[in-house]
């Protein structure tokens, strides 16, 4: 496959039609982006396998509705696009329970541990060997609101974008962790014992690094403020009871929230994403508003890079 010109995906833009929530904006500086590096990817002769790339942005920035019209966009392109969360290979719920047990947040899933890493990097050797793409689905309203697996979809790829809220994020290691635990930027909001669980949580996501080795770049979804994904999360579920489909109590998703932004504090986890990685470079992303407008993220990489997050 030959890259066509960039104007092209603008093209596309234009005839595809409604696009449902995402903002005018995260398409501009995101979508047609990714998809002019893939495009970029497959036609250029070089690469050796089948592109992975990782998304990472928090619960409620809209990464569901935004892997729908990469995969959109992606057909009128020619190019055979999947976008799945890495939500979908979370263990089966008894395992998750053990892994799982007594955490501060009172949550089933989300954590680092959570995930069946080695089931999604066989899918992804046996996919990069010539076979369809084979992922699990997850369906967060079985086993009582702990969420199980429901099948498996099967379905041919070029490329694959992976989502998820901790995409990317490196473990620190006892002595970078004990550091960061002894200064104390950026953890205020956290419990006693939500901090006393942070060498857990960072143990278990040393596991992940086979997988973000195994990507081929990253690219954020970053709010400006870490107070806006609670916010997110919650107006969402408001618009999903209105429409009969909201299911989890207050505490429980306050309780999914916040295992998203302290079990990995953004202050140790999510600003070194900004730094390059030697082995996930980091091609781009955007900003996010608390209304979801978007500015791309390479103009104050410099500035934000030096700045500590504040957990909201």
């Amino acid at each position: 496959m030959e890259p066509e010109p960039a104007d092209a995906w603008e093209r596309r833009l234009e005839q595809v039609g409604d696009l449902g929530p995402v903002h005018p904006t995260l398409l501009r500086h995101l979508a047609l982006p990714l998809l002019r590096q893939l495009e970029d990817s497959l036609g250029c002769g070089t690469t050796q396998r089948r592109p992975v790339l990782a998304l990472n942005g928090p619960v409620g920035a809209g990464k569901t509705s935004l892997g729908r019209v990469l995969e959109r966009l992606a057909a009128l392109g020619g190019l055979r696009v999947v976008v799945a969360s890495i939500d979908d290979v979370y263990l089966p719920a008894e395992q998750r329970r053990q892994v799982l047990a007594g955490n501060p947040f009172g949550v089933n899933r989300v954590p680092p541990g959570s995930h069946d890493l080695p089931l999604l990097l066989r899918a992804l050797k046996a996919w990069r060997a010539g076979d369809p793409l084979r992922l699990p689905r997850f369906d967060k309203t079985q086993a009582g609101g702990e969420g199980e697996r429901a099948g498996w979809r099967e379905q041919p790829a070029d490329a694959l974008v992976i989502e998820g809220w901790l995409m990317g994020c490196r473990s620190l290691g006892p002595l970078v962790l004990g550091t960061g635990l002894k200064n104390g930027a950026g953890l205020e909001a956290l419990t006693t014992e939500e901090r006393d669980w942070l060498p857990l949580w960072d143990h278990h996501l040393a596991a992940y690094g086979e997988l973000w080795d195994a990507c081929d770049g990253l690219w954020l979804l970053r709010p400006e403020q870490w107070s806006l994904p609670r916010r997110w999360r919650f107006q969402a579920e408001a618009r999903q009871r209105r429409s009969g489909g909201g299911w989890l109590r207050a505490d429980q998703l306050d309780g999914l929230v916040r295992a998203t932004l302290h079990s990995l504090p953004p202050a140790l986890y999510q600003d070194p994403l900004l730094k390059q990685d030697p082995c996930l470079a980091l091609k781009g992303g955007v900003f996010l508003d608390r209304r979801r407008r978007c500015r791309p993220l390479r103009a104050q990489l410099s500035s934000l890079a030096s700045a500590s997050s504040a957990i909201g």
